[in-house]
């Protein structure tokens, strides 16, 4: 035992190996049924605290995380750390994402960034403990020591996590204590997810027969978990180990490393976590499952759970241990946790592989398409027009308006019957011109719409910004490069009738035009060269046609920011959508999906290109 008082913090494995802190809300709702003992179930149902977690269970038995419709399965860990320390004070440290949320860093980096913020640091590189990143307090910003990305941090304050005092154990056993065990049990949950998690655990307590005895792996085992007591990063301060614990004065027991298997972990090994007590003739559930196997196991799990999940427990087929038929999820689950706790080796779902690209292709294979010409284009840029004033260009699409009607004018939100409300440089028309455009019949200031036309591309197009009309032939601000296509060999998933159309984008970096958000300044071509694939089929051949003339419009690509990196000055996709996986659908960007070609097709229309467009190019 030692003597200490620390915080607790539960904490969850992600499939990085870095160890994910549960929010403060969570951590007290968990620390809640340890303390319980054996009424609390031993299950700890995570959406009955915070709604978003609604499909994952923690097994305390197991120090298993498992989601329902899933089958995944996560170690969990209780870990300690200095009550003195962020977490002591319901400091948080997070970092905006790609998304535009938060997200909070691992406790050791916010206690960490919290010590050097107490200390009146102007920044901190956490070049020590194992991350390129530079904290600078003044900007409250991120800095990538090797890249120079930079992004926003912020430390907001919130619950203080749960208390230890007293003798913190080395090793500690769930229950916590023989009196817990000795304590009359309470009434259960009522939950879906609680009856089925009791259900099959009471079955094999009452089920076994005979003499308990645990696996000769298990008795063998050397105890784990070891106190963790970090003290606060200073000078003097022990550096960390690989596991990102701060080795402090505080003498701790030897950690047993944490055994990954290929599939499941069976329990953490971590401070505080909660172990197996294996003995000979003990009669606990834990060691009941021991003398059963997989096929056991599964029938088990199966008998039990077969009422509940007709009863309207939720489910969705995923694989089996073998991989060749569907099971529910529950029961996955469910299965997970008994072989985990009896020290089997657990594979419920085998992940999707991601396909990007087709098997090797030889030249000779690789083909022309029919009925297009070549198998390449290049773009540069296009002027545009000379000769021809904004007035002038505009002149072409509007009718005049000379009784406007009582309503806004959109671009500007003054009254139609009032001059222009614009303030930017002066057009030379009047700024009470009201005019309609001809085809949508939408009424604007033709002060307006020449101030409009003039921070576009100025290319003789017009675009209604009410309803999105094209008038004119609209071309965008793509910088030079290749677009390749021909055809190859290989069948997409849900077209296994056809070749495959293949289309290779490259487009170098380079400077920004006066058509782009920052002339002069240099822009980045991340990705490229860009692998993307249609059908070989009368409609792909359609979409492929079509996007030719997107290319040669400079419409497929444009500068801007990343929204996947965040970068800014880089080359970004321009609102036509590209599927950019050649054998699977993970990412949402790749095949089946029936529905891909009429939609690119819509976004071309949008684009002011349709079969028309064809002809239009051909003249």
């Amino acid at each position: 035992m030692l003597l200490a008082s620390a915080v607790v913090v539960w904490e969850w494995l992600n499939e990085h190996g870095r160890w994910r802190p549960y929010s403060p809300a969570v951590s007290h709702h968990i620390e809640a049924v340890v303390r319980a003992g054996p009424r609390a179930g031993g299950s700890v149902v995570l959406g009955q605290v915070d709604s978003r977690l609604a499909p994952y269970i923690i097994d305390l038995q197991s120090m298993n995380q498992f989601r329902q419709d899933t089958g995944t399965l996560r170690p969990v860990r209780r870990n300690y750390y200095d009550p003195s320390s962020a977490p002591g004070k319901g400091v948080v440290w997070e970092w905006e994402n790609d998304n535009g949320s938060w997200t909070p860093y691992d406790m050791e980096v916010g206690i960490t960034i919290q010590h050097a913020y107490e200390k009146q640091h102007p920044w901190i590189d956490l070049t020590s403990i194992g991350f390129s990143y530079v904290i600078d307090f003044s900007t409250m910003g991120q800095i990538n020591r090797q890249t120079q990305r930079q992004r926003r941090v912020r430390r907001r304050l919130d619950l203080i996590y749960p208390m230890v005092t007293g003798t913190l154990p080395k090793a500690q056993s769930w229950p916590a204590s023989p009196g817990s065990a000795a304590s009359p049990p309470g009434p259960p949950c009522s939950c879906p997810q609680c009856v089925l998690v009791m259900s099959v655990k009471a079955a094999v307590v009452s089920g076994s027969a005979g003499p308990l005895q645990p696996p000769a792996a298990r008795k063998n085992m050397p105890p784990s978990g070891a106190v963790k007591m970090p003290p606060l990063p200073g000078p003097g301060a022990k550096p960390m180990d690989s596991t990102g614990t701060i080795r402090g004065p505080v003498k701790t027991a030897p950690s047993q490393p944490i055994r990954r298997q290929a599939s499941s972990t069976a329990a953490g090994a971590t401070a505080g976590s909660p172990a197996s007590p294996p003995g000979a003739n003990s009669k606990t559930g834990r060691v009941a499952l021991a003398t059963l196997n997989r096929t056991n196991l599964q029938r088990l799990a199966i008998a039990q759970s077969r009422v509940l999940i007709a009863s309207g427990v939720p489910t969705v087929p995923v694989k089996n241990l073998n991989g060749s038929s569907p099971v529910n999820p529950a029961l996955a689950g469910i299965t997970g946790i008994l072989m985990s706790a009896a020290g089997l080796p657990v594979c419920l779902t085998r992940p999707p592989k991601l396909v990007l690209h087709p098997p090797p292709v030889s030249k000779s294979e690789i083909k022309s398409i029919p009925g297009v010409s070549n198998t390449s284009r290049k773009t540069t840029k296009k002027q545009a027009k000379k000769g021809k004033t904004p007035e002038e260009v505009l002149k072409k699409y509007l009718q005049k308006v000379r009784h406007p009607p009582e309503e806004d004018c959109t671009i500007c939100m003054e009254r139609l019957t009032a001059p222009s409300g614009y303030k930017g440089p002066q057009p030379t028309v009047k700024p009470d011109l009201v005019g309609k455009l001809s085809r949508c019949g939408h009424i604007y200031h033709t002060y307006c719409l020449v101030a409009m036309y003039n921070n576009g591309n100025k290319d003789g197009s017009l675009q209604c910004p009410t309803c999105k009309t094209i008038y004119g032939v609209k071309t965008g601000t793509q910088p030079p490069g290749k677009m390749e296509y021909h055809l190859i060999p290989h069948s997409l998933p849900g077209h296994p009738d056809c070749k495959t159309i293949r289309i290779i984008y490259s487009i170098p970096p380079g400077i920004q035009g006066p058509e782009h958000p920052n002339p002069g300044k240099s822009f980045s071509a991340r990705g490229f060269p860009r692998h993307c694939y249609l059908p070989d089929s009368e409609k792909g051949r359609k979409v492929l046609k079509l996007l030719l003339v997107a290319w040669d419009r400079r419409l497929i690509f444009a500068i801007g920011t990343s929204s996947t990196t965040g970068e800014s000055d880089t080359v970004i996709w321009n609102e036509v959508h590209h599927k950019t996986e050649f054998g699977s659908n993970l990412t949402g960007h790749g095949y089946p999906d029936a529905n891909y070609l009429d939609n690119v097709l819509a976004e071309l229309a949008a684009q002011g290109i349709s079969e028309d467009s064809t002809a239009q190019e051909k003249d």
